[in-house]
């Protein structure tokens, strides 16, 4: 028998019951009369526990009005109470055995006048069927809106924990610029970053990416077996999980002695990142962060070369709302917590990037990752 972790480092009792109130009130002014929450992170953040993500059906009921319900397997109940403590005295649960169809149970735990139901965003697709058989003609719509406008604002404590996996990221960032890097191959850095992240007090790992000469002009690329050698630009991208928060930073080195040209796209990459960051503040648009760091990117010449969004937000996902982007117009608010992040990337030569976790204060940007900026050169 397959048994997966379950381990979340939980708030108080107070936190989630605020949380279950208000997702049930957002729910309800968007006209959705109930919220249904498989495993996930969603379910995470309601409830203060991951749940195994299995084939047998593990489900909150969050209705607009009434108390919450959890459909679970009888066999993970006691787990449920356990990870919940008090906070499951304040549920129902309706556990259901291996010969139970728990999807004929949904319908009758809902109010008589329901008629909009949203499905969290990453329920897998052979509940959502079962469900909308079993729910006819319940109309079901995305979850995600209502979850998100929760989730997108971090609390004083959430952004506390944001603070401390930057903290760890920066130390990993730091051990991994003091070593020698060329001679070893992609993946071999890769994987000294991820020890490295555990080491400084992540509870997993989850990305290294190690893109070192031509590589470095892939945002995205998977380390490989090429070796890093002297003139390579190298982009370092990492992040995992600390206090069931994420952290996410880049840096950029250098191998050796760095030319003029990449020196002087260095120069202008550091000054959009820091234009983007100052750019912060309540009321401010997303798009004009976005905006902040392209503008100076495209006057030096670099404007096709910066070939994604400035950010994404973070939080108990790598990647979450709010999207530092041209399309949203959407104004920051005091608790938006998001990576700025632009790069230059030029197409079989080399590439850039710097990013770090903002968070949006009263008085504009506070700046998590507090690692040095400046081109990183190493051996």
């Amino acid at each position: 028998m397959a048994v997966l972790s379950t381990a979340t480092v939980r708030f108080g009792d107070a936190v989630y019951r605020h949380r279950l109130q208000e997702a049930a009130r957002e729910a309800a002014d968007r006209s959705v009369d109930a919220l249904l929450v498989t495993p996930s992170q969603d379910y995470a953040y309601l409830l203060g526990y991951h749940a195994p993500n299995l084939e047998r059906l593990t489900c909150l009921i969050l209705p607009a009005r009434g108390i919450p319900t959890l459909v679970l397997p009888r066999l993970e109940e006691p787990l449920a109470r356990h990870a919940m403590g008090s906070l499951a005295d304040e549920l129902q649960l309706v556990p259901w055995d291996e010969t139970e169809d728990p999807f004929r149970s949904v319908p009758a735990l809902l109010e008589a006048d329901t008629r909009r139901v949203g499905v969290q965003d990453q329920m897998w697709a052979r509940f959502v069927l079962r469900l909308r058989a079993a729910l006819d003609p319940i109309e079901l719509v995305e979850a995600g809106p209502t979850l998100s406008a929760l989730r997108r604002v971090k609390s004083p404590e959430e952004v506390d924990r944001l603070r401390g996996a930057a903290r760890s990221a920066d130390i990993a960032m730091a051990a991994i610029t003091a070593e020698r890097l060329s001679g070893r191959t992609e993946r071999e850095v890769g994987a000294r970053i991820l020890d490295l992240l555990l080491s400084a007090g992540h509870e997993s790992a989850g990305f290294a990416i190690v893109a070192s000469g031509p590589n470095s002009a892939s945002p995205h690329h998977e380390a490989g077996d090429r070796q890093i050698a002297p003139g390579d630009a190298l982009v370092l991208d990492m992040g995992g999980v600390r206090d069931s928060y994420c952290s996410d930073t880049t840096r950029t080195a250098f191998v050796g002695e760095p030319p003029p040209e990449f020196l002087r796209l260095y120069e202008v990459l550091q000054e959009a990142q820091a234009a983007a960051c100052a750019a912060v503040a309540p009321g401010v648009a997303a798009r004009d962060v976005d905006a902040a760091a392209r503008q100076i990117i495209a006057d030096a010449g670099y404007g096709d070369a910066f070939i994604h969004r400035t950010g994404h937000g973070i939080g108990m996902d790598t990647h979450e709302e709010p999207y530092i982007v041209e399309s949203n117009d959407e104004p920051l608010r005091p608790g938006h917590a998001f990576s700025v992040e632009p790069g230059i990337y030029l197409a079989g030569r080399w590439g850039a990037r710097i990013e770090d976790i903002v968070v949006c204060t009263d008085d504009g940007a506070e700046v998590l990752n507090r690692s040095s900026r400046d081109l990183y050169l190493v051996e």
